[in-house]
């Protein structure tokens, strides 16, 4: 499973040249007279000046199901001599945010026709096979050099970065799961015991895979409740082997073992808050302006955290059986809280996760919403927080 957390960088860019690239003399492109009636997506939009005509795409079989293989049939034509020196990119990314899902980079037809050779006139057909993500996602494609890409002409025909807007694949994504939070009639103690009256009164969420949905190895349940003046979060994590090395604020705990909540508490999908804490009760909280942009770590979200470990944490050694969390929230300190207190029947956008890093090596992302993506930040999978 591929698995980018945090404040980490998403996937970008060309994955390693490792096959052998061919001679001069054995390169022979395929090539067409003409363009296939079976096109499912059909384009004519041009790269450098009119220089290469991308006529289109064919989905095969059309109507896939997610996690199907499927192949992706592109069709190019040079109307005049083409540029070399450039790589082919093939991306598959979210269409509402435009994050990369897979990156389907290779050369095209498998090093056999790099840009510089393409015979004006001809169509020139590359194949590939992806695997279909689970959600609704879009081909995007064109080529780059070095860390420049070749520009599209016409920008209604990309995406902003030079990608060749090309054929939708997949269907549409799960509908957003909803938390209703119950009002606390007595606020828990934070002690990192998981006895109080409001964590009963509380639902329970259990978390999934990060990616996917699928279950998870170590079970996560988490609660939450509210009073006037503070949201409570409550985390307990199964984990046969409890560890961190981190153990100052701030730290990039992201990295090893952790429990995580980000909130937009105005549900505008750009500001939000991210608030962590590792088993070593060491925290993590900052606010963002908008998606990974501004990350201000200085920013103090006062909330206060207990932790409790039935185990004996960073010793691998024995098997330690769980670890639980509570947290403090003070609603004054989120950014852009449309109401303090919350009314019945307000609605945030929130998330839930853990890392779990499976025989230290092994990284297991859970979350209450999956987000179909190898990345926490992406806003638009955020679930419902509903004050009950």
């Amino acid at each position: 499973m591929l698995l980018l957390v945090a404040c980490r960088d998403e996937q970008a860019g060309p994955r390693p040249r490792t096959q052998k690239m061919p001679t001069v003399e054995q390169l022979q492109p395929r090539t067409l007279d003409t363009v296939p009636g079976d096109l499912t997506f059909r384009s004519g939009a041009t790269f450098a000046g009119g220089a290469i005509v991308y006529l289109g795409s064919r989905v095969t079989p059309a109507q896939a199901t997610p996690g199907q293989q499927v192949t992706l049939s592109h069709y190019f034509q040079a109307a005049r001599q083409v540029p070399p020196g450039y790589g082919f990119f093939v991306h598959i990314i979210d269409p509402s945010t435009g994050q990369m899902l897979i990156n389907a980079d290779h050369e095209f037809q498998n090093g056999l026709a790099p840009l510089g050779t393409w015979p004006v006139g001809k169509i020139i057909e590359d194949t590939h096979a992806i695997q279909l993500p689970q959600a609704a996602a879009r081909v995007v494609l064109g080529f780059w050099r070095d860390d420049q890409r070749l520009p599209v002409d016409d920008p209604r025909a990309q995406d902003g970065q030079n990608r060749m807007i090309g054929p939708e694949l997949g269907g549409k994504a799960p509908e957003l799961p909803e938390y209703k939070a119950p009002r606390a009639q007595k606020p828990p103690v934070i002690d990192g015991v998981l006895d109080d009256e409001a964590w009963k009164s509380a639902p329970v969420a259990v978390l999934q895979g990060s990616f996917d949905g699928r279950p998870v190895v170590l079970r996560t349940e988490a609660r939450l409740t509210y009073d006037d003046a503070n949201l409570y979060v409550s985390f307990d994590a199964e984990d046969p082997d409890i560890w961190g090395t981190l153990l100052k604020r701030d730290e990039p705990i992201y990295e090893q073992e952790v429990v995580e909540i980000f909130l937009d508490a105005n549900a505008n999908g750009r500001t939000y808050n991210e608030l962590q804490v590792s088993p070593h009760n060491v925290i993590f909280d900052a606010y963002f302006p908008a998606r990974r942009q501004g990350m201000d770590t200085g920013w103090d979200s006062g909330m206060k955290t207990a932790v409790k470990v039935k185990g004996t944490i960073d010793d691998p050694s024995d098997r330690d059986e769980r670890w639980t969390v509570e947290l403090q929230i003070p609603f004054a300190r989120l950014a852009e809280v449309p109401n303090v207190p919350p009314k019945k029947g307000d609605r945030w956008r929130f998330n839930l996760y853990r890392l779990e890093h499976l025989g230290r090596t092994n990284v297991e992302g859970q979350s209450f919403s999956p987000v179909f993506v190898g990345d926490f930040h992406a806003l638009p999978r955020f679930g419902w927080l509903t004050f009950d």
